[in-house]
């Protein structure tokens, strides 16, 4: 009995030795602690961000010995500016906002892929008391985006161009996203561009229903929103930044389990459980691929948002996990 149990011990102790070891091959994998264990990361109210609570509330962040605090702004544009101001460390924003920076000058990086444009995720919507019924009946209507320039205007434009319908004499109101579905009811705007959860809002509470897919056409499984940091802060921090990444990377595996995503995006993004359970997700990814990201700035020069080339592969920081 005495040599069994003495076994048993020896047993035991082997395997504490051998997560111990596994654990610290993890660390040096990663190139060892990482230089700021404690970011703050610059985030918009949006469902694109459920990895990003998946990776915080499922102790992904933590694995990777992090501890991040998201910073919330208004909008896209704001938590960008923030990023760039140096208040936050990262900031999720739409890659048309990161690659309009760049091409403005600032030295802005990609550091972690967040969504693309799935079916039926983003859409051009009306009522049914609007002129607006096709999407031949677009050009010189008011139409809601979010923001100029934003992927809501580019990717209108985008799938009304596919179409043959021009864009030159439309009235673009930019208004909040959850004001759209109002502004169609009450007849202040004919068309308006909704993502997820506002596209599922609107329809219930406004009776709005599809003119045509954002994202079909030229922008179908479009990229939408990435997270990104400045290149003094990628050559300062390379650990933590390729920390966050495994941390998102491991998070995006396990978003494929709807059951872990639905309740984040009702307690983070104050979505109704109704609304949530019938929401199109957005294709939710975290590795950037070069030749993906590079149809946002080739989007941007077709349509003469920006006039020159600009190289998404020379923004993009290497990426944990791909070898």
């Amino acid at each position: 009995m005495r040599k069994r149990a003495s076994t048993r011990r020896f047993a035991v102790l082997a395997l504490v030795l051998a997560l111990v070891s596994a654990c610290s091959q993890r660390t040096a994998s990663g190139g060892g602690a990482v230089e700021k264990p404690s970011i703050r990361v610059a985030v918009f109210a949006t469902v694109d961000l459920a990895t990003f609570w998946l990776a915080q509330e499922g102790g992904y962040f933590k694995a990777e010995g992090l501890d991040v605090q998201a910073d919330t702004a208004a909008s896209g544009q704001e938590s960008l500016s923030r990023l760039t101001d140096g208040k936050d460390d990262l900031a999720l924003s739409t890659y048309t906002l990161f690659f309009l920076a760049k091409n403005n000058g600032s030295d802005v990086k990609l550091v972690s892929d967040a969504t693309s444009a799935s079916p039926r995720s983003n859409e051009l919507v009306t009522v049914p008391n609007s002129a607006v019924k096709t999407v031949n009946d677009l050009n010189g209507k008011r139409i809601a985006i979010s923001s100029k320039n934003a992927a809501s205007d580019v990717l209108t434009r985008s799938v009304m161009r596919d179409h043959g319908v021009e864009f030159d004499k439309v009235q673009w109101v930019p208004m909040p996203l959850p004001e759209m579905g109002v502004a169609l009811a009450q007849g202040r705007v004919d068309a308006a561009y909704q993502p997820e959860p506002f596209l599922t809002q609107a329809a219930k509470t406004a009776g709005a229903f599809p003119v045509i897919d954002a994202a079909s056409g030229s922008t179908q499984a479009f990229p939408l929103t990435g997270f990104g940091a400045t290149g003094k802060w990628v050559q300062d921090h390379p650990k933590t930044m390729l920390a966050f990444q495994r941390a998102m990377l491991n998070a995006t595996r396990a978003a494929v389990d709807r059951g872990r995503i639905e309740p984040l995006v009702v307690r983070n993004a104050h979505v109704d459980q109704d609304i949530a359970s019938l929401m199109v997700m957005p294709a939710f990814g975290s590795t950037l691929d070069a030749r993906r990201i590079q149809r946002v700035p080739d989007l941007l020069q077709q349509l003469g948002v920006i006039q020159t080339k600009l190289d998404a592969s020379s923004m993009i920081t290497p990426q944990a996990g791909t070898g």
